[in-house]
């Protein structure tokens, strides 16, 4: 499954992701044409000041399956994309209920008219993965505007163990600049010898 993964210890807040994404959603898709639109485009993807200073995460829809917010709709105006495997909203069926909001675990809906005016009835909004995109070959424009590396698009397994093997070579980097605070069993050390030892029964050749 392609999905977008977060790597929170990179992300730096620039924010970067959440313009592209509001640039992405606006009628124009121009950035300098955006913020002149009757209806302000609204962002997706909402980053938050992390729990230490100089640090912030990303937060966004994570897709999930089976989603808490399909299954409480009670138009069914969340469903599933059957192809990307992403969670929409047809906002034609949105009553503002606000029932999704209220299950969803990750805390990423928001609320703003469909339409431009006063009179316009607020409806859900939350990342759609940037589906048009998605369709025609390309990347979330949150993804593609990334330069850390906090957000990453691809096989859900290969990120998974993308990440695993550089939190496991960071934890080697730095286990091996600290000093032995004690000595390694006698059996462990009789081992490595054996492999230290060029030339013995057992050793290395």
């Amino acid at each position: 499954m392609l999905t977008v993964f977060v790597n929170p210890e990179r992300c730096i807040g620039c924010l970067q992701c959440e313009f592209a994404c509001a640039v992405e959603h606006s009628f124009t898709g121009v950035p300098a044409a955006a913020i002149s639109e009757p209806q302000p485009p609204r962002k997706r993807v909402h980053v938050h000041a992390g729990p230490n200073p100089n640090t912030a995460f990303p937060n966004k829809c994570r897709h999930c399956d089976p989603a808490p917010c399909q299954q409480v709709c009670p138009t069914g105006a969340i469903y599933r994309d059957p192809v990307h495997d992403v969670v929409l909203i047809d906002a034609s069926k949105c009553i503002g209920c606000a029932m999704c909001a209220m299950v969803c675990p990750f805390d990423v809906l928001t609320f703003h008219p469909a339409t431009a005016g006063a009179g316009g009835n607020a409806v859900a909004i939350k990342c759609d993965g940037c589906i048009a995109r998605l369709r025609a070959g390309g990347m979330p424009a949150c993804v593609e505007v990334c330069k850390v590396g906090a957000l990453e698009f691809g096989d859900l397994n290969d990120l998974v163990a993308a990440g695993r093997q550089r939190e496991t070579a960071a934890v080697l980097a730095a286990t091996a600049r600290l000093e032995p605070t004690q000595r390694a069993p006698e059996t462990i050390g009789a081992w490595r010898s054996l492999g230290a030892a060029p030339g013995q029964p057992g050793g290395a050749r």
